[in-house]
């Protein structure tokens, strides 16, 4: 497994906890003895302990010995990042080419290499003209292997997917990659063989069609509170129906995180380049970057217009509960913009503050969400972590300065506010005051 960040180290424990032998390769030491010493350097649960026990056990292996790697392995994962460039929201390949190119010097017999990062459209193709190039004489075969894991969740994604998608064009290769999987077989995970573009497109439509609903459902909410109908129950109804369903159908500040605002550019950018315009997730991302700012005039206006002065709590940094990844989360706006407007912000976060501090200026931490809450003028929810749903809000209410909730997550049944001092905002439903 070549590159040990989130897809690596996921991937690699998991093909460990399989019975099979991995080394993961990373180019930088510290992590790699971070790693030995059985520290790992992201949050996401059941991680820890499955590196922990296939480590002891003898299946799971760090280092930086690329080369020692490759030439013991049958299947070589490259699982770098693959960064959106800024501008034209393009890919950008160095990292995967660079790794490609490693590979290639230390190849030694047959070798099935395997694009793991989610890449652009010809990729695999393209890198097998590029290794075949360094090295005329190697016997190996490409394959594309997208993966489809949901932060914090993401190793029960692995082990129970809804699918398994293999770009493939050799028989060996396909035998390999069977193998690999075949633990999964057990279970009936659906293993879909298709070519190396299709494999490479399905990755980017998985993800930009889920974007595509989030700003669907957050437009519709909108709607919702506009017309005085209710966003809980529209996407119940919604989700009952078999050609619909109810996943992503809940409305919140807008998609972040590490997939889907690069995946939608990407896919914008692939379209371009081959004359096939994603005008759906053009105007996708548009509602999805304009929708921070409105959340900002949400939370400006339940304070009646001004926050100058005002201590505002925010409970939730992170793009999504479970993970500590902040990349394009809501609150790296919206919480700027506060400040911006003269807010004194006080935050909390069960996982993510040790990375938000690196990012936000000038906010106040706590350690625990009620002394976050203390001297509040307003309480803000942007991330849906369990340990918000079970606020004591009696206890709440004796700690604010002001009553004012903005619940962007919708985590409160409203009739939780009943005989509570609050003016209580959320999406797509009717305004409580007290």
């Amino acid at each position: 497994m070549i590159g040990s960040g989130y897809v690596g180290l996921v991937s690699g424990a998991c093909f460990s906890e399989f019975g099979h032998s991995v080394d993961c390769v990373d180019h930088d030491p510290e992590k790699v003895k971070l790693l030995r010493s059985g520290e790992v350097p992201i949050y996401e649960p059941g991680l820890s302990d499955l590196i922990s026990t296939n480590s002891t056990e003898g299946r799971l292996f760090f280092s930086s010995d690329l080369v020692g790697a490759v030439r013991a392995a049958d299947v070589v994962f490259i699982a770098v990042g693959t960064p959106g460039r800024r501008g034209d929201g393009a890919v950008d390949m160095q990292y995967v080419d660079d790794a490609a190119l490693e590979i290639a010097a230390a190849l030694d017999g047959f070798k099935v290499i395997v694009t793991k990062s989610t890449v652009p459209v010809g990729t695999a193709r393209r890198l097998e003209g590029l290794i075949r190039k360094a090295r005329p004489d190697a016997d190996f075969a490409m394959v594309s292997n997208p993966e489809f894991l949901r932060e914090g969740s993401a190793i029960e994604d692995f082990m129970r997917p809804d699918k398994i998608v293999v770009g493939v064009e050799d028989e060996r290769a396909e035998e390999l990659m069977r193998q690999a999987y075949r633990p999964l077989s057990l279970r009936d995970a659906p293993l879909i063989m298709t070519d190396f573009e299709t494999a490479e497109l399905v990755k980017y439509a998985n993800n930009a069609f889920l974007a595509m609903r989030i700003s669907f459902i957050n437009e519709l909410s909108d709607l919702c509170e506009a017309t005085g109908a209710n966003i809980g129950e529209a996407s119940n109804a919604l989700g009952k129906d078999r050609r619909i369903g109810p996943y992503f159908l809940h409305p919140g500040p807008s998609y972040g995180g590490s997939c889907f605002p690069k995946d939608t550019k990407a896919l914008v950018a692939i379209g371009e380049q081959y004359g096939s315009p994603m005008q759906s997730i053009d105007t996708t991302i548009r509602i999805n970057d304009e929708r921070k700012m409105r959340m900002v005039e949400k939370i400006c206006s339940a304070m009646g217009g001004e926050v100058s002065g005002k201590r505002i709590t925010v409970l939730g940094i992170s793009f999504k509960p479970n993970t500590d990844d902040i990349r394009e989360a809501p609150a790296l706006t919206i919480i700027p913009e506060l400040q911006e407007r003269g807010a004194l912000i006080t935050a909390h976060d069960p996982a993510a503050r040790e990375n938000a501090e690196q990012e936000l200026q000038d906010v106040e931490w706590a350690s625990d969400p009620l002394d976050a809450i203390e001297g509040a003028d307003c309480l803000v929810i942007l991330t849906e972590w369990n340990a918000y749903r079970g606020l004591d809000l009696k206890a709440v209410a004796g700690l604010m300065q002001n009553h004012v909730i903005v619940d962007l997550r919708n985590v409160f049944d409203i009739r939780q506010l009943a005989g509570l001092p609050f003016a209580y905002h959320s999406l797509g439903r009717k305004t409580v005051n007290p």
